[in-house]
């Protein structure tokens, strides 16, 4: 008899699935790419915000850090621009030819007999094109991106903005940005969904139907990683060797993940014993 479902003998695992972030996660940070999206934010928001451009640097930095994404930030702080346009401004430049095809990163996701999933703030587009050019295509169940979280391109200005005023550039604009710039206060919520917020997890844990209990989280970030483990997700940082009170595993290199982690290392064997019990009931010859 035929196996119907090759995965039915396997013992439970501690986790069902594995949740990834993308860019400097499925990545090095070293590979460059960042910077120039970092780059192109930059540019976009001089040129297409009209924001000063010495005041753009430090307010980029202050945004991200904020509210997890600049665009979340511009949003939050009254700028009203189509998502699409701005996707296509700093994502639609980059050189994805840096990345290199990954084969080893793609033969220990294929490996792993545990659901993978996507969980990226990034757009559709980008997502896609660095599984792509890493290889990775077909090694994920499903892909959470920034159009999963923010099905409708809303551009109206939040209705918790007090001032309302202009923020396109005018003499108010670089007041506010002056005053943005010199409080360490956290201001409105911002409309765009995105991670480090708790809205986003539990957004993608029910798009994805994920129990966050036997979830093990890769990031680069250690901000979504603290969210993400008060959201009962098993932590794991990525690029780093510095665990911490929310740092579940730290790991330098996704690469690395099988050998550092003893509940993958177990998956694989099982996955490895399986194989082997059906290479053996398949070659070995039944005698009347």
């Amino acid at each position: 008899m035929e196996y119907e479902n090759q995965y039915q003998h396997i013992p439970k695992t501690k986790y069902d699935c594995l949740l990834f972030d993308v860019d400097d996660t499925l990545y090095p940070l070293n590979s460059g790419l960042s910077d120039h999206v970092t780059k192109n934010i930059i540019e976009y928001m001089i040129t297409k915000l009209g924001i000063a451009e010495d005041k753009v640097p430090e307010m980029c930095v202050r945004l991200y850090k904020e509210y997890g994404t600049t665009m979340a930030g511009l949003r939050a702080i009254g700028y009203d621009f189509d998502y699409d346009d701005c996707h296509s401004f700093v994502h639609g430049r980059l050189p994805y030819e840096i990345l290199k095809p990954d084969p080893v990163l793609k033969s220990l996701l294929q490996s792993l007999p545990i659901r993978k999933v996507i969980f990226s703030n990034a757009n559709e587009e980008h997502v896609a094109r660095v599984l792509g050019r890493l290889g990775l295509m077909d090694c994920f169940e499903g892909v959470i991106c920034f159009e999963t979280l923010n099905p409708i391109n809303k551009t109206k200005t939040p209705d918790n903005y007090e001032d309302g005023a202009d923020l396109k550039g005018s003499k108010q604009s670089t007041d506010f940005i002056e005053k943005f710039c010199e409080t360490n206060q956290l201001l409105q919520k911002s409309p765009v969904v995105c991670k480090p917020f708790e809205d986003a997890f539990e957004q993608a844990f029910k798009i994805a139907k994920i129990n966050p209990q036997r979830t093990l989280f890769f990031d680069d970030s250690i901000r979504n990683i603290q969210t993400g483990k008060d959201m009962g997700l098993h932590t794991i940082w990525v690029g780093s060797s510095h665990r911490t009170k929310s740092v579940d595993y730290a790991l330098e290199s996704i690469h690395n993940m099988r050998e550092a982690l003893p509940e993958l290392r177990e998956a694989f064997e099982t996955m490895e014993e399986v194989h082997y019990s059906e290479m053996v009931a398949i070659e070995t010859p039944v005698r009347a």
